[in-house]
């Protein structure tokens, strides 16, 4: 186990810095954080308060601590993420070694680790990572409580859950079916103690994932930080609305880019149905061994027909299979915003299954049916790793062969390794393991060799997450969230590249004027202000409330943390909360609170209604100051106003 956690630490912390902030809009939300305590607490995009982070705050709990103990720097951001993720290969290790022992655990880490997104999210600042470890944990707490009807057990899962729901609000929820199922049906207790355990498991799920949401929903809305992602200033709108059954239907107010009709429509989000994840923009992410953890869900369930109702591997066969065929029917039909870094989310329980379908079948490779079935998992998986990667064939292009030659010679190796002398046995089963985490291990390095920034980053070597013809939506330089070479803000060099003809020649949205050039890929990159855009910001800068406004979170974002000082998101994320409203702006800016004014009126694309002060409030700044240009970016000092 010490082996496999050093190797995933030196994987996961490895030149971590090279990707600078990884996302600005959380990087600024932990520099607020750090800052303020209120910041810290509501979650809040900057120290003055304007407004939040369209999440729940627990991800932002963690980095932020960090900040204020260590000081803002890429490290400070971007290695709790890292350490989460060596946490998350540990415990998947743990849950899956009691169940199946050290072979079955080590095979279940090493394929967590090994998942090119989930280097990617551990590796990045975004919520996923502790919702990971969180979920994860849940998973272990439960197994542990179904081993001897322990009660606590299934209270600290709850717990748990519940504190992913902090992280990342409902889906947190999805691996309760399976969580809940496995108590009901193994748990080696009588039925009315089972069902009498599941209340004080609620009580502690909704208590550790409600305590938060409840303080903001009593706080007073004029002493706290508007809600972002709502349109009516409340937690709730943004936990059941935008980030919530938003997600599934593709009803989300505010957001820009908009969803698709329903199951099967092409969009913004590109296209739903069950084989989504296995298209050409999700399946390099996250789903290498997804087909052979959905076979292997049903072939354990097969091997543990005629166990006794308590057993624990049929128990792990259902949180681990509960989990994956959940969050895989979710994220394959939800019709409203879905990213490829998503798939984080099955990773644990795909290297679960994994490594305890493997060892199990290995144990019982005398008879035909286990060597069957292996040799044809590898097989599958094998051939899945081909097609996979030769949909970058211009990278490695000997990898996708040798795999599939490896796969071959495994696969026919397990017919007869029951035969096979000791040496060459354990022979073939490096053979099939290799076959299966060669790929993922490949893109696995290139995505820890390479930077990445921006709100929509992927894994895997270039070309690896763009969609596929049909797929809509934005590929992945559009976003720059891959830039070889890039530094600290690398994401708003690529968006600088790809400005359309007769953009602004600054930093983000219409820096060249209130105008701006609009679209979804300025939104979510974040500029790169040079030396005399910040000297002019921070030029009494501490005098002000907020040093300067912006239209949209990770553009104030850019500007935030290269002055470490407060920067006003006007509408939250998408540029499209009512936080401020023209009204409350101005005053503001008579009261002097707001210093400078970024140009640029936000994105220009379509936007799933949702407020447009921000846009007015640019077009106001616009025809009201004096522009000035800086370095190429246009700023209207405000504290001219008479």
């Amino acid at each position: 186990m010490g082996v496999l956690l050093v190797a995933t630490a030196v994987l996961y912390l490895w030149d971590l810095s090279a990707s600078g902030w990884g996302n600005a809009f959380y990087a600024a939300a932990s520099q607020a954080g750090g800052v303020s305590w209120k910041a810290w607490f509501f979650g809040s995009s900057d120290a003055a308060n304007l407004i939040t982070v369209d999440k729940t705050p627990a991800a932002l709990w963690v980095s932020g601590l960090s900040v204020r103990i260590f000081g803002l720097s890429s490290w400070s951001v971007l290695a709790p993420q890292a350490l989460i993720g060596v946490a998350s290969v540990g415990l998947l290790y743990a849950s899956v070694r009691r169940t199946a022992g050290t072979a079955a655990g080590l095979l279940a880490g090493a394929t967590l680790a090994l998942t090119p997104v989930a280097v990617l999210m551990f590796r990045f600042d975004n919520p996923d990572a502790l919702l990971v470890l969180l979920l994860t944990g849940s998973a272990y707490a439960t197994l542990r409580a179904v081993e001897k009807g322990q009660t606590r057990w299934l209270v600290l899962a709850g717990t748990l859950v519940g504190s992913g729901f902090l992280t990342k609000m409902l889906q947190a929820f999805l691996v309760l079916p399976a969580l809940a199922l496995v108590w009901l049906l193994v748990a080696p207790v009588g039925i009315g103690k089972r069902l009498r355990a599941l209340a004080p498991a609620t009580v502690a799920l909704v208590v550790s994932a409600g305590w938060w949401v409840l303080v903001v929903e009593l706080w007073p809305a004029a002493d706290r930080p508007f809600i972002g992602g709502s349109q009516n200033n409340s937690v709730l709108e943004l936990i059941f609305g935008y980030n919530g059954f938003g997600r599934l239907t593709g009803d989300e107010v505010g957001s820009v880019g908009g969803g698709q009709a329903g199951a099967g429509a092409t969009g913004s989000w590109g296209e739903t149905g069950l084989t989504r994840l296995f298209g050409s923009e999700f399946a390099g992410q996250g789903a290498w061994l997804l087909p052979t953890a959905l076979l292997l869900t049903v072939a354990l369930l097969w091997w543990t027909r005629r166990a006794v109702r308590t057993d624990g591997l049929r128990a792990a066969a259902i949180v681990w299979g509960g989990w994956l065929v959940v969050t895989w029917l979710t994220f394959s039909l939800m019709a409203g915003i879905f990213h490829p870094y998503y798939l984080v989310a099955l990773a644990p329980a795909i290297g679960a299954l994994v490594g305890i379908g493997a060892v199990v079948l290995w144990r019982d490779r005398a008879g035909l049916a286990a060597r069957i079935t292996m040799a044809g998992l590898v097989a599958v998986t094998a051939g899945w790793a081909f097609v996979l990667l030769r949909r970058t064939p211009q990278w490695q292009p000997w990898l996708a062969w040798t795999v599939l030659a490896v796969g071959a010679v495994a696969a026919l190796g397990l017919v007869g390794v029951h035969r096979a002398p000791r040496v060459l046995a354990i022979g073939v089963a490096t053979a099939a393991v290799v076959a299966g985490l060669a790929g993922p291990a490949g893109y696995s390095a290139a995505t820890a060799a390479t930077p990445h920034t921006g709100a929509i980053p992927t894994a895997g070597p270039e070309g690896a997450g763009l969609r596929g013809p049909g797929g809509g939506g934005f590929g992945r330089a559009q976003f720059g969230s891959r830039q070889p070479g890039g530094g600290q803000f690398a994401g708003s060099q690529v968006a600088r590249r790809q400005r359309p003809p007769g953009a602004g020649t600054g930093g983000f949205p219409g820096s060249g004027g209130a105008g701006g050039f609009g679209g979804a890929m300025s939104l979510l990159s974040s500029p790169t202000p040079g030396p005399a855009v910040v000297t002019a910001l921070q030029q009494d800068g501490s005098s002000y409330r907020w040093a300067a406004a912006a239209v949209g979170s990770d553009t104030a974002a850019g500007y935030q943390l290269a002055t470490q000082l407060p920067v006003m998101a006007l509408g939250g994320f998408n540029g499209t909360d009512p936080a401020p409203t023209l009204a409350e702006f101005q005053q503001l800016v008579v009261q002097k609170q707001v210093h400078w004014f970024v140009g640029g009126t936000g994105p220009g694309g379509t936007s799933s209604g949702g407020s447009d002060d921000a846009r007015q409030i640019a077009q106001w700044v616009a025809t009201t100051f004096t522009a000035t240009t800086v370095d190429g970016i246009t700023l209207y000092d405000l504290s001219a106003v008479s």
